[in-house]
């Protein structure tokens, strides 16, 4: 099963050094070997989304982001993951869910309401 992992950071967390907190490099490396990890950026800030949204056959964009929230998204992550469990386990050994947050959420497969 395929999850959207959004890592994001927490205005309010610690920017102190964690002791045993992983690194994000070794994280990324030992699940791209695994085949877990398909595909991860980072994104630039909020500041610099465009919304877009068509009314009445116009385009309109809008700068800045959709939803105005306290965490910022920083990247993302596609994972292929036998089950939810397995997804948690990836996400709570990436740096960001000891300094931050991270969202996981599954893709729609066929057949799925």
């Amino acid at each position: 099963m395929r999850y959207l992992m959004l890592v994001c950071v927490d205005p309010a967390g610690t920017r102190e050094e964690i002791p045993g907190a992983p690194d994000v490099e070794d994280w990324v490396k030992d699940n791209d070997a695994k085949g877990v990890r398909l595909i991860g950026e980072r994104i630039r800030p909020d500041s610099d989304a465009t919304t877009v949204r068509v009314r009445g056959g116009e385009v309109l964009l809008t700068d800045g982001p959709y939803v105005e929230t306290k965490d910022l998204i920083a990247g993302f992550d596609v994972l292929e993951c036998a089950d939810l469990d397995e997804a948690v386990e990836v996400a709570s050994r990436h740096p960001m869910a000891w300094y931050g947050v991270i969202e996981l959420r599954p893709f729609w497969s066929g057949g799925q309401e």
